[in-house]
């Protein structure tokens, strides 16, 4: 019977012990600060205004970046306007949208580009330093591979390059500008 009674005090004190540690490795796991896979491009939230140059000439750009769908994705909105060329009635316009997002199971940040001239474009992104980020095409899609890069420089100003690069070849820059912070 004795043996039966220190089964039965054993195996509540097991029971409880096994409680005791879930518990305590919950309120670890809650108490431990939550990662911010955002961290990286909170400093591009708002509405900006930039210019511009390069291969399609000299513009002038409203862009914003603004987090949706519950904070599950970070979309940018960007609208340029070209003036018209010599001989030209009006100039051009670029819109392109784009939607950065978090691959379930990774780490890492991914981003889907379209524009009103019919391009797609898969990125993924890195952060060579703070306040900056780099998004760049798969390498292994064929065609030209395309790199877009944000980052501060002095007084808040943003510098934003485009390049792109034929298959085998380095990147060439095809337009850059800075953007200023409005909101």
């Amino acid at each position: 019977m004795a043996t039966k009674t220190f089964s039965q005090a054993a195996l509540a004190a097991v029971l409880l012990l096994l409680i005791f540690s879930v518990n305590a490795g919950a309120q670890a796991a809650s108490a431990a600060p939550a990662r911010d896979d955002w961290s990286g491009l909170r400093f591009l939230v708002g509405n900006w205004k930039g210019a511009g140059a390069g291969k399609p000439g000299e513009g002038t750009s409203v862009c914003s970046f603004s987090f949706d769908l519950g904070n599950h994705v970070l979309v940018r909105t960007n609208r340029v306007e070209f003036p018209p060329k010599a001989g030209e009635k009006s100039g051009a316009v670029h819109e392109d949208l784009m939607v950065i997002y978090k691959v379930a199971g990774e780490t890492s940040l991914r981003a889907i580009y379209w524009d009103n001239e019919g391009h797609s474009i898969r990125y993924a992104l890195s952060f060579p330093a703070d306040k900056s980020v780099v998004f760049e095409s798969d390498p292994a899609e064929q065609g030209p591979r395309f790199k877009l890069t944000y980052g501060v420089g002095p007084g808040g100003v943003v510098a934003v390059e485009f390049a792109m690069a034929p298959p085998g070849a380095p990147y060439q820059t095809y337009t850059k500008g800075t953007m200023i912070k409005v909101s």
